[in-house]
Formats: structure tokens, C-alpha cells, sequence
């Protein structure tokens, strides 16, 4: 790996290191939803398109989104919602690896990108104090 490629990487590690939770929390969410844009760029039935793989990458994210919620930090009501939108998410996503298939597709992305707005408010609300 050239120099260039390890400061680079060095870079990336320590902005997500040190980012605050918040930010942290977003780029999951940035990161799946790019997934999923892969995903319905590739051919959902060719065996040698990487649709499985993008799908599978963005369900391992929210399976760990919905694994990181706090009962004790965050209130029952707020974290159980979640919870139920996530696993809606991860439904339609293990839908798509099994019948491989790029149709519940939209519907995780809007789930996500509304939850990410909702993200990029409360962030920029915590900044503002």
C-alpha cells in the first residue's frame, strides 16, 4: 500500500474514532443507504452481479443500528419504535437475498433517509446549543 493510501486510511480511522456518537450514528446510516443504491444499480438475478453482497452490507447495518439502542438511555417508546423500523428493514432486506429480487428496495430506503433526516435535525439541534 503506497503512502498516500495509508495516510488516507490513517485519516479515515481517526475521524471515526473520534466523532462524536451522533455523527457516527449518521454515517452508518449514509453507508447503508449507499449500499442499497449499489444494490438497485446491480442485476438482482445474475448470479455474478454483487446485489447480494451490497444487500447483505446494508443489512449488517442495521442489524447493528437496531443492536446499538439503549432501553436504559433512550425512552422505551422512541427505542421500541426503532427497534420495529428496523426490523421491518432487516425483513425486506433478508426478502431481497432470498428471492433475490430489488423490489422492497425503496421502502428500506425511505425508512432510512427519514430516519437520517431526523438524525441531521437532532444534530444540528445539539449544535445549535
Amino acid at each position: 500500500m503506497s503512502s498516500h493510501a495509508n495516510a488516507a486510511e490513517a485519516y479515515l480511522s481517526n475521524s471515526v474514532e473520534n466523532a462524536p456518537p451522533i455523527k457516527i450514528v449518521r454515517m452508518l446510516y449514509q453507508g447503508a443507504l449507499r449500499f442499497l443504491m449499489q444494490a438497485e444499480a446491480e442485476s438482482a438475478s445474475d448470479p455474478r452481479s454483487r446485489f447480494l453482497e451490497h444487500c447483505s452490507s446494508a443489512d449488517a447495518i442495521v442489524a447493528e443500528l437496531r443492536l446499538a439502542l439503549d432501553k436504559e438511555r433512550g425512552s422505551a417508546d422512541v427505542v421500541d419504535s426503532l427497534t420495529q423500523l428496523y426490523l421491518f428493514c432487516e425483513s425486506e432486506l433478508q426478502q431481497c437475498m432470498i428471492e433475490r429480487t430489488a423490489e422492497p428496495i425503496p421502502g428500506v430506503r425511505r425508512v432510512l433517509k427519514t430516519l437520517l433526516e431526523a438524525w441531521d435535525h437532532v444534530e444540528v439541534q445539539s449544535s445549535g446549543r
